[in-house]
């Protein structure tokens, strides 16, 4: 099981499919490498763009099959970043900016959520929670951004997911249904008036606790699932308010595995910056951001099984320079973030 933040999303639709295609693109290059070298019988993508009928995506797990890693089983829902609302979201002043969709959003399937395995989707048995209005979720925080609450028009239109939230059974080969808890929550930093990122990324999270406790209309399992994707919140550094994840991480139903990794360990040290002053354990990284004016390497990236599971390994691909993967790093696109591929080996 793993999540991979693959940073494949482009300036208009089309243009990822155009780079798969042309093969040789570096990034798309690097993306694949890491997959095969990890190999997981499931993986969310995120930072992907989705078009219809997940051309983009069958082209991309094509190059996977060359690379010597299959995936039988296909799914993603368009994502709610880029999907425009006609309305002025961040208050900003302006309309038809990326800020103004209903998730940040250059068009409609920028940077979306896909998922890749190779056991059965029952697809039709999936929940879709990625339009419930962030105004009905329990406990919003939507009143606290102010330069929007009082605006009839926006409370009515503005979604809780800035990517989605999706429940997705998974059909193992002894016949268990895991239930794939999968997620990519808007980043803390930036958002405009009233910091609205802020608040949106605490209810994205927390989002998966309330829906464990019955709080949020749908069928919620109590064992056999793994909540997984990119919450973008470390427990003890950077933006937002931290404490949300770590209420996640303790939910009585979920188990942390810790994935760590040397690189991130190595990175941290290297690096220096604001790393430096970071109190959360550099070994726990899973992305790796600017260390002057920026955040720094923190840990945003999750794949947490419920406790019914057993945890037989877990670990984050982030290489250090002894590692004969290492050079798979160099490949990364210099001009995104990067996010290590986070997997974790369970059995009952």
């Amino acid at each position: 099981m793993a999540t991979f933040n693959v940073g494949l999303k482009r300036d208009g639709p089309g243009l990822l499919l155009r780079d798969i295609l042309k093969d040789g693109d570096p990034q798309i290059t690097a993306a694949i490498n890491v997959i095969a070298a990890v190999g997981p019988d499931v993986l969310l993508l995120t930072n992907f763009d989705f078009d219809l009928n997940l051309v983009a995506l069958t082209a991309f797990t094509d190059v996977l099959t060359n690379a010597g890693t299959s995936y039988s089983h296909l799914f993603a829902l368009p994502p709610n970043s880029g999907l425009a609302t006609g309305l002025d979201l961040n208050a900003d002043g302006r309309l038809a900016t990326p800020d103004d969709a209903q998730g940040y959003g250059k068009f409609a399937g920028y940077g979306g959520m896909a998922l890749l395995s190779r056991h059965p989707i029952s697809v039709e048995q999936v929940q879709d929670f990625s339009q419930l209005l962030w105004r009905d979720v329990p406990g919003s925080s939507l009143p606290k951004v102010s330069a929007v609450a009082g605006m009839p028009d926006i409370l009515d239109v503005q979604r809780l997911s800035s990517k989605g939230h999706w429940d997705v059974p998974i059909v193992l080969p002894d016949g268990t249904t895991l239930r794939l808890l999968a997620f990519h929550a808007s980043t803390p930093a930036f958002g405009g008036a009233n910091d609205r990122n802020i608040w949106r990324n605490r209810d994205e999270v927390s989002f998966w606790q309330k829906y464990l406790d019955g709080q949020i209309s749908g069928t919620a399992p109590n064992n056999h699932f793994v909540i997984v994707g990119d919450a973008n919140l470390d427990p003890n550094d950077g933006q937002g308010i931290r404490s949300t994840i770590s209420d996640l991480i303790n939910h009585p139903l979920i188990q942390d595995p810790k994935p760590t990794s040397a690189g991130a360990v190595q990175a941290a040290v290297v690096q220096r910056g604001v790393n430096r002053s970071h109190s959360g354990k550099p070994a726990l990284d899973t992305a790796d951001w600017r260390d002057t004016n920026g955040p720094g390497n923190l840990r945003v990236d999750y794949v947490l099984p419920s406790t019914d599971f057993h945890v037989l390994d877990a670990g984050v691909f982030w290489p250090a320079s002894d590692d004969p993967n290492f050079g798979m790093l160099s490949d990364r696109d210099p001009k995104s973030s990067w996010h290590g591929l986070v997997w974790v080996d369970l059995t009952w």
